[in-house]
């Protein structure tokens, strides 16, 4: 789900708005399966993906883009930092099954 590019990684993601709480559900084909506790209005959902993979990777808002997907479920980020363990901290996202 996700890819090293010369700048950072590439996030290829399914999201689920308006859900109870946000949270990763697991690996949905070749994406990251994520439940939005925003509804998909006004942009609300896109800055609550932002706001949550900010917070679970560690990284300051200002590093992710989204690039492709704001009116879709199907989402594209752009992580724009080259810490080493960064794609530890992206292999953590996915929850032990």
């Amino acid at each position: 789900f996700f890819q090293p590019t010369s700048q950072g990684y590439l996030l290829r993601l399914t999201v689920v708005p308006g859900a109870q709480r946000t949270q990763v559900v697991g690996l949905y084909g070749d994406r990251l399966k994520v439940r939005l506790a925003a509804p998909p209005e006004k942009g609300a959902a896109n800055r609550e993906l932002i706001d949550f993979l900010a917070r679970s990777l560690n990284l300051p808002k200002s590093s992710l883009k989204l690039t492709l997907g704001a009116q879709s479920r199907s989402k594209v980020v752009a992580l724009y930092d080259l810490s080493p363990d960064l794609s530890e901290r992206l292999g953590r996202l996915v929850p032990a099954s």
